[in-house]
């Protein structure tokens, strides 16, 4: 998580959406980076309107605004499946080796999924309140150039990104039938990330 006080913005870390890239190129420009433990780095909006959100208010007098990048599910699923398929996570719990990328959403599918398959979701880090997104700025993983743009407007900054934490490269394809029950089962992932069109 970065806080940019000066420009009253606060960009969110959802994991596998490239926000260490952006935390490796923005650093040195933020207030304040919260990067350890990952518990707080990756805070979602719920967890920032508890916490942190009145601790800036009695600071500053000011509600900062909140920006995430969101991916799509069936990517963002695929990133995460990679990166589980790691040879120094062999034999542990959350390893995906061995383990077909349609059995992994099958299994993130669940209401309570094995740990290979428990990721997290990208609606519930936006959500608070009943259903309410809590970030104003929504940008799609997959238009990189609008969310460089923004930030470099925003904070009036150059932005050149270098590649960290990226998952393993492989070739992934889900079948139609694992796709349906995805969208069905978790039909929240795909509204937050159309919401993030621009």
């Amino acid at each position: 998580m970065l806080v940019f006080w000066r420009e009253n913005l606060v960009l969110l870390s959802i994991p596998k959406t490239g926000s260490t890239a952006l935390e490796g190129a923005l650093a040195p420009r933020a207030s304040l980076v919260l990067r350890d433990p990952p518990e707080i780095k990756h805070a979602p909006c719920y967890r920032y309107k508890r916490f942190l959100k009145p601790l800036f208010k009695q600071v500053g007098e000011k509600e900062l605004e909140l920006m995430a990048v969101v991916r799509n599910p069936i990517d963002w699923l695929g990133s995460w499946y990679r990166y589980r398929t790691r040879a120094d996570l062999i034999g542990q719990p959350n390893s995906t080796a061995g383990v077909s990328f349609d059995d992994f959403v099958l299994e993130y599918c669940k209401g309570t999924p094995a740990a290979f398959a428990n990721v997290g979701s990208q609606a519930r880090f936006l959500t608070i309140n009943d259903g309410e997104i809590g970030a104003q700025h929504l940008f799609q993983y997959e238009q990189w150039d609008k969310v460089i743009a923004y930030l470099q407007g925003r904070l009036d900054v150059q932005i050149t990104l270098k590649d960290k934490n990226v998952s393993p490269k492989m070739d992934l394809a889900l079948s139609p039938d694992v796709e349906t029950r995805l969208r069905d089962k978790r039909a929240a992932e795909f509204a937050v990330w159309d919401l993030a069109r621009r």
